[in-house]
């Protein structure tokens, strides 16, 4: 006997047409799954192609790009202005923003287009990030600067492992799986499990002696009651906690041995890591904070690369140390 999966796209329409919206949305996710496809192929064979090295460029984050994170830069701005809809886009590997369409255009893409650098030399999961918002379309633009609660959605596609997440604002966080034909099917509704059984902290233990004093007494209170899980790469890390429940953090890093690598505002990107996160997080029941314990879709950015501590899962944990955060000295 056959079994038909529902396709992402068929879902998506339905969505659209349930909540009387246009199809300009369905346009924008086909070129992001296109993408996130051809990033998928370059990837998988990227081994055999020589692709998995350095690319001798450093981006604006002074740090070295990977002849992966150039492609996938590549492949995904080719989509987005194929499919006329965005305005403009800002992407961890340009310096600039990216004016795409400023005239017709619908919406604002916030996108890192290969997170988790580090894993690829090794083949290892690595992430395709995007937040999505939408222009004012009753008035002038006010810019594209916007705070995560403004998004409409946000995903992230786990590479090579062939799943694809997303939020839908105020529509819950869905999960979808890659099929033999490279179509994502099979949505999921995605809500954080309450039972405390299945909770993972994921952290970067080696720097644990770097962060701020009072993270470092709660970190040791606290990791016994939970499994320790850390992949490297924030999309992976994120798509484990999204499943089992607990806790992602990256805190900010204040007490290093070498002044010059601290990072007292934090080090993950807040318009296309951090917010993107904590939305597909809100919408499957849980919450993120930065290090003073604000909610991160509340921050308004400054600065399209702004930067920003993360602490991000089940609300009952996060909300735990948010508590710690807010407490000066």
């Amino acid at each position: 006997m056959i079994r038909f999966e529902q396709t992402f796209m068929n879902f998506l329409l339905q969505h659209q047409e349930k909540h009387n919206r246009t199809y300009h949305f369905l346009i924008l996710m086909d070129a992001m799954i296109n993408a996130a496809r051809h990033i998928q192929h370059y990837y998988l064979t990227g081994a055999l192609k020589g692709n998995l090295g350095l690319s001798g460029a450093v981006n604006v984050q002074d740090e070295d790009v990977m002849q992966m994170d150039q492609i996938a830069q590549e492949i995904t701005i080719h989509y987005l202005k194929s499919s006329g809809r965005v305005i403009h886009a800002v992407s961890e590997e340009s310096d600039e923003i990216i004016q795409i369409n400023p005239e017709g255009g619908r919406y604002f893409v916030y996108f890192d287009p290969l997170d988790g650098s580090s894993n690829i030399p090794h083949g290892l999961p690595v992430g395709f990030m995007f937040g999505i918002a939408k222009r004012n379309l009753d008035g002038p633009e006010d810019g594209h600067l916007r705070p995560g609660k403004d998004y409409i959605a946000a995903g992230m596609f786990v590479i090579p492992t062939g799943t694809f997440t997303l939020g839908l604002k105020e529509a819950g966080t869905w999960r979808f799986h890659i099929d033999e034909t490279m179509t994502f099917v099979r949505p999921t509704r995605m809500v954080l499990p309450e039972d405390t059984k299945t909770w993972e902290l994921s952290f970067n233990a080696s720097n644990r002696y770097t962060y701020a004093e009072r993270v470092q007494k709660w970190i040791m209170e606290n990791e016994s009651k939970y499994a320790f899980r850390y992949l490297g790469a924030l999309a992976g890390d994120f798509h484990r906690v999204l499943t089992n429940g607990g806790m992602f953090m990256y805190p900010a890093i204040v007490n290093h041995p070498n002044p010059k690598k601290n990072r007292p505002e934090g080090k993950l990107r807040l318009m296309y890591e951090g917010a993107v996160v904590a939305f597909m997080c809100r919408e499957a029941g849980g919450t993120a904070v930065n290090e003073e314990g604000i909610p991160i879709l509340d921050i308004q950015p400054s600065k399209h690369h702004q930067r920003t501590a993360l602490y991000v899962g089940s609300k009952k944990l996060v909300e735990d140390v948010a508590t710690v955060l807010r407490k000066k000295g």
